[in-house]
């Protein structure tokens, strides 16, 4: 079969590899039927050492199950389902605290470790039973966007939107007019903010972010945007941020927006070492949460509103390739050329 592969910085290829097969009674052999580049792929993308064998790329998928192992109880081949980003037991005390990216036996897909990459034409699932999620609908081209969306970004934005603790009423401010922030505003208008702050500076991305329920938009970044916030806001600051970059810059002008008593959910990935200026913000009662999103625990309560498209998530893709083309995805995406691009295999 054909898969992406990373041998560092910058050079992705597209290779002929050996099928993926059942290697533990609990795996799945999932057949990808879309798959989709992250933004959390550029960073290897554009920082990764020489790797002498390559990297399996690719986190989020949805599919068809071709294989099953023999200890697999709730799925069966034909099944039309759900692959998020981490794999996890669904037994551990974690899982059962709907922790699944902290699962005592889980891990990640396409970092290298136990599980493989899913821009592929098929991925091996390790603990199927607790990793996949069986969709009640049979594949449908119209649908497929947003159900992949699911997978990962819209669990994120959402994960941001709960850590951060949106609830009626109140104002909310995302940071990051990627995919992951523009799901961010649809969790947000989804749970109950009167106010959506937007903070981003790309055109396409902010009309977008308005449709999906931005009130404002902050084009300033740095200590400019800190004020244009606060002066949005009476001087105060919103009661909840969304974090969604993962950038210095991103978790400092979050902690210069949120008010007194507020919550920030951060989901981007972190490249920075400390949370700076800590001391003064302790004073101010902040609260500062998040991590990677459990997707797999919040695909049940967004999924219908996806299947009866009170929210349309798949709009985030605004590009559409062939497996052959991931080379070119990366490049569009990492030049700002597209926001998020969707794989066909």
């Amino acid at each position: 079969m054909r898969a992406a592969i990373m041998y560092k910085a910058g050079d992705v290829r597209v290779e002929n590899i050996a099928d993926p097969k059942i290697l533990e009674p609990t795996d799945a052999v999932l057949r990808v039927a879309r798959a989709c580049i992250c933004g959390s792929d550029l960073w290897p993308y554009r920082l990764l050492p020489p790797v002498e064998n390559g990297q399996r790329m690719g986190h989020e998928a949805i599919g068809v199950i071709e294989d099953v192992g023999a200890e697999v109880r709730t799925l069966k081949r034909g099944d039309f389902v759900v692959m998020p980003f981490a794999f996890s037991d669904g037994t551990c005390a974690f899982c059962h605290e709907a922790l699944h990216t902290s699962c005592v036996h889980g891990g990640f897909f396409g970092t290298g470790g136990k599980a493989d990459g899913a821009q592929a034409e098929a991925v091996r699932v390790p603990y199927a039973d607790g990793t996949l999620f069986r969709l009640p609908v049979r594949p449908d081209e119209g649908l497929m966007p947003a159900v992949l969306t699911l997978s990962d970004v819209m669990g994120t934005g959402h994960h941001a939107a709960r850590c951060a603790r949106v609830s009626q009423g109140k104002v909310a401010a995302v940071v990051g007019d990627g995919a992951v922030g523009l799901c961010g505003v649809i969790a947000a208008k989804r749970l109950g903010a009167s106010r959506i702050i937007i903070l981003g500076a790309h055109a396409d991305r902010i009309s977008l972010a308005e449709e999906f329920g931005a009130t404002d938009v902050v084009r300033e970044r740095g200590e400019a945007a800190i004020e244009r916030v606060r002066a949005l806001t009476g001087g105060f600051g919103a009661h909840s941020v969304l974090e969604c970059v993962g950038s210095q810059q991103a978790i400092a002008t979050s902690l210069g927006i949120v008010r007194p008593g507020g919550h920030i959910g951060r989901v981007g990935v972190p490249h920075y070492e400390a949370i700076p200026a800590l001391q003064p913000f302790f004073y101010q009662n902040i609260t500062v949460s998040g991590g990677p999103a459990p997707v797999r625990a919040y695909i049940e309560e967004l999924l219908p509103d996806v299947l009866e498209g009170r929210i349309q998530p798949g709009r985030v893709f605004d590009r559409s390739i062939g497996l052959n083309d991931v080379p070119m995805g990366y490049r569009a995406m990492d030049q700002r050329e597209a926001l998020k691009v969707m794989v066909r295999p």
